[in-house]
């Protein structure tokens, strides 16, 4: 009868085992590959690397157009900013110009 209760046991403590070990296996496999896990390191730090350049241009791009709109203000207007603008996109000139044709 003793050895029968043992037996019983035997099982018992086995699937316990083998589910806990299941779940660790899990965890771990969810640590490794997972979203946030170490293999997802490197591409994070790729796409933040990547991020951070894509800022850096546009904040270039914002400070040049910011720079230049405070260079057409109305109260004070750049002359020769607004002279090129004229001429470029107006197509004028002043009479003083000389105008050398472009190849």
């Amino acid at each position: 009868m003793r050895r029968n209760r043992q037996t019983l046991r035997l099982p018992r403590e086995s699937l316990t085992q083998s589910l806990a070990l299941i779940v660790l296996l899990v965890l771990g496999a969810v640590a490794l590959a997972g979203p946030s896990g170490v293999l997802a390191w490197t591409e994070n730090a790729r796409s933040l690397d990547r991020n951070a350049r894509e800022i850096a241009r546009l904040t270039a791009l914002r400070d040049r157009l910011h720079n230049r709109v405070d260079l057409l203000d109305r109260r004070h207007a750049d002359p020769d900013l607004v002279g090129e603008l004229l001429r470029r996109d107006m197509n004028v000139a002043h009479p003083d110009d000389i105008i050398l044709p472009r190849k």
